[in-house]
């Protein structure tokens, strides 16, 4: 048996993921969302993953009703995420989810509560390492020989 068929989400995880407090503002996750690599904030209430914010949201929610972001909290506004993932399960049937539903990363959660992020390309990387090498050849798919 190969490795990666006894590896789990939470082996691949990110583990301990940026999140704010569903009793933060919109200002803050505004904040988090200007740095271009922060694609969306994940919302929490007691460790417990309760939504998402993107720009768009906050668009929506907040800017075009003309909404004070310094006022208006995260619990007010947070999106239910597309999809969670649970720790447990098998790496390779994770992968598989990720692929049908096209996400590049998706929450990991234990019980409900937020542990983790997953992302497609860690458990690719992952996945390949675990494969054998290809018979023949150089190893990186190319034939040598004469």
């Amino acid at each position: 048996m190969t490795e990666a068929l006894d590896q789990h989400v939470r082996d691949a995880m990110l583990p301990d993921p940026h999140a704010l407090d569903a009793g933060a503002t919109a200002q803050k996750a505004g904040e988090s969302l200007m740095r271009p690599e922060v694609r969306a904030v994940l919302v929490v209430d007691g460790g417990k993953l309760i939504g998402v914010i993107t720009r768009k949201t906050l668009v929506r929610e907040v800017v075009a009703p003309g909404r004070d972001p310094r006022t208006t909290l995260l619990r007010e506004i947070a999106e239910p995420p597309n999809a969670t993932i649970d720790s447990a399960t098998p790496l390779g049937e994770a992968f598989a989810f990720l692929e049908e539903q096209d996400f590049e990363r998706v929450p990991v959660v234990e019980d409900g509560k937020l542990v983790g992020v997953l992302s497609r390309s860690v458990v690719q990387r992952r996945l390949a390492e675990d494969e054998p090498p290809e018979s023949g050849g150089d190893g990186n798919g190319l034939d040598l020989s004469d």
